[in-house]
């Protein structure tokens, strides 16, 4: 089988192909490279460096590597980017999607699984939401999110694709991004290595699901190779990948600082690192927000593996190793 990965040299797609490959499957990439790199990717994978907006280059890659299956992760990924600008995030989320869409159906692709939001589709939740929680996004990426769920039944049901939309909680390990204004594991890291004060928007006690990149991984390999029973075409399956356990952002800069903190320690480096800074609240930020991922574990035989804190470790290992 091959699979064409989305966004596939950007922290959760690359893991996504490393997956896929010990798997024993085919893979291609098409990223932009806009927060992706081309160090992300193992030798030998054929990346295609297209804007997933431009309809023609994206049809064009579908036509040339002929995908079993798309797995699409490429997004406009920053919540505040999507309140300062909604236009943009549409343009990437929704009509990126219908070009990868039309062009999956045009060249027989069969199956697509979809990288959607549970951290942002439930709107603000103090208990873990299972997959029959009304939507209530209220941020323009969540919208985004939620109706390119709706795109994906439509084509699913219209074409015959066996389609599945994983609603990630929030995700973060190796490979994230510090750059933007996504990904606060990774930013809180390169701030504590280069000696400054991690900056918590607020009062820092916005409560979040961390799952941890590989995990997440896993989660697509399980639902890009499972049977037509478990996954029939005609249909879409939603499913919540998280931990259920919340995590506030106070406690997350406190365990991360603390444990880089060992880190340089072990290896003959200054340890004192400062203690955070605070800034506003962020526009559009949740207080609260769980998944219950029982269905993946049904479903998928998917489970997260690693502990916020053991997760936590593993990437700060590698944001000291790469610096």
């Amino acid at each position: 089988m091959k699979t064409l990965v989305t966004g596939g040299a950007g922290f959760i797609g690359s893991h996504i192909v490393d997956a896929l490959l010990a798997a024993g499957q085919q893979v291609a990439v098409l990223d932009d490279l806009s927060s992706g790199s081309r160090d992300n990717l193992p030798a030998g994978v054929p990346l295609h460096v297209v804007d997933i907006r431009d309809t023609a280059a994206v049809a064009e890659v579908f036509a040339t590597e002929r995908p079993d299956a798309v797995c699409h992760q490429a997004a406009q990924l920053s919540v505040s980017r999507s309140v300062r600008e909604p236009r943009f995030d549409a343009e990437v989320n929704c009509i990126g999607l219908i070009n990868v869409l039309d062009a999956a159906v045009a060249t027989g692709c069969r199956r697509v699984v979809f990288a959607s939001s549970g951290g942002v589709l439930y709107g603000d939740v103090t208990e873990p939401a299972p997959e029959s929680t009304p939507a209530n996004p209220v941020s323009p990426y969540g919208i985004t999110k939620w109706v390119g769920e709706k795109y994906l039944e439509f084509y699913a049901r219209e074409h015959g694709l066996a389609a599945v939309a994983l609603r990630y909680s929030n995700v973060y390990g190796p490979r994230q991004n510090p750059h933007g204004e996504a990904g606060v594991v990774a930013i809180f890291c390169k701030k504590l290595l280069a000696g400054e004060p991690a900056q918590i928007n607020g009062d820092g006690r916005y409560v979040r699901d961390y799952v941890y990149g590989p995990d997440v991984a896993a989660a697509n390999l399980a639902a890009l190779t499972l049977g037509d029973t478990a996954v029939p075409p005609g249909q879409l399956i939603s499913l919540n990948i998280g931990t259920g356990i919340g995590t506030d952002v106070n406690q997350l800069e406190a365990v991360l600082r603390q444990q880089l903190s060992g880190l340089l320690a072990a290896t003959g480096q200054s340890a004192t690192l400062p203690s955070p800074g605070h800034g506003p609240a962020r526009a559009g930020d949740l207080r609260s927000n769980l998944v219950d991922a029982g269905r993946a574990a049904e479903v998928l035989a998917w489970q997260p593996t690693l502990s916020i804190e053991a997760g936590l470790e593993a990437t700060a290992r590698w944001f000291l190793a790469s610096r």
